[in-house]
């Protein structure tokens, strides 16, 4: 029950800090985008490929208010890399897990009955 606890807290965690702290990050450019600035390069830059996604830019299309957009942004992208992470760690776990034991770990037949 303990772990169980801890997941669900950590993903709440998560998703609070996804959806309402990351209204108060930092709005001046990433690093990248300020060294192209200062050296001034940055007018050359293209659009990548992903740049007409729904999430774009850490914003979410079709929504209006900067806030709720970049909120909601973080909410959907953090639930991602949740459900992906978490994917992953059932998978590996599933495949460590054996129906057979290893036999110094197996009890005789018979052992344990009365």
């Amino acid at each position: 029950m303990r772990t169980r606890t801890f997941v669900i807290t950590g993903i709440v965690v998560a998703l609070f800090l996804a959806g309402f702290v990351s209204y108060y990050a930092s709005s001046h450019p990433d690093g990248l985008e300020y060294v192209a600035e200062q050296t001034g390069f940055l007018d050359t830059a293209e659009e990548h490929d992903a740049a007409g996604s729904p999430l774009a830019d850490y914003a979410t299309d079709g929504v209006d208010d900067a806030r709720v957009s970049g909120g909601l942004a973080g909410v959907v992208g953090a639930l991602v890399v949740l459900v992906l992470a978490g994917g992953l760690a059932f998978a590996v776990r599933r495949r460590g897990d054996s129906s057979e034991e290893p036999a110094e770990h197996r009890q005789p037949t018979g052992a344990g009955k009365a």
